[in-house]
């Protein structure tokens, strides 16, 4: 079945659906969506922050950088994903979103993996995680192994911001983009890798 054709400003309008939703009024969500509609790469993030709130852009600043050096290493770059970033509110005092708040960002994201059609959604973190899988198993015991979704093939992998502060985590994060290159053959097996 071919992917619908959709020019990327109106991709944009339909998934960046904050506006639309009963949970936004006042607070700080507006990414959402960025990249190649063809991709057979879906990244989901976490929610932006407040420089990707104000740039208009996921993953900005040092989280960012790292992102497109771990992209590097599977062999890709923001031209070859689509990045998402999940709906997930900043209530006063910065409460985690209860059930039913995500409940309602739920068809906004479905309505990406329908558009984008990915043959991968890599999940970045423990929310987005959680979020695509349903499930409470933590991003520790998921990361770098293939998980299913419906019909999606899913690759939960820690977030490039949890490596900034935590070397343990940055050794995983590499290794784990590195396996996601070859499931996607835009890298090769380890074994083939040039030995330094």
């Amino acid at each position: 079945m071919s992917k619908p054709h959709i020019p990327l400003d109106e991709l944009r309008a339909q998934v960046a659906a904050c506006h639309r939703c009963p949970l936004a009024d006042g607070r700080t969500q507006t990414v959402f969506g960025v990249g190649d509609p063809e991709a057979r790469v879906l990244i989901v993030g976490e929610a932006p922050g407040k420089n990707e709130d104000l740039q208009g852009e996921p993953f900005v600043g040092a989280a960012g950088k790292y992102l497109d050096e771990l992209l590097a290493i599977a062999g890709l770059t923001r031209g070859d994903v689509f990045i998402a970033n999940v709906l997930k509110c900043r209530p006063p005092g910065n409460r985690d979103p209860r059930p039913e708040e995500i409940e309602l960002c739920t068809p906004f994201l479905r309505e990406q993996t329908r558009t984008i059609d990915p043959e991968f959604i890599v999940t970045l973190g423990n929310f987005s995680t959680k979020f695509i899988l349903k499930t409470e198993v933590g991003i520790t015991r998921l990361h770098g192994t293939l998980q299913r979704a419906g019909r999606f093939k899913v690759f939960p992998i820690f977030h490039p911001a949890a490596a900034l502060y935590d070397s343990k985590k940055r050794e995983a994060l590499e290794n784990d983009f590195a396996t996601l290159g070859e499931l996607l053959g835009t890298r090769p097996p380890a074994a083939a890798q040039p030995t330094a």
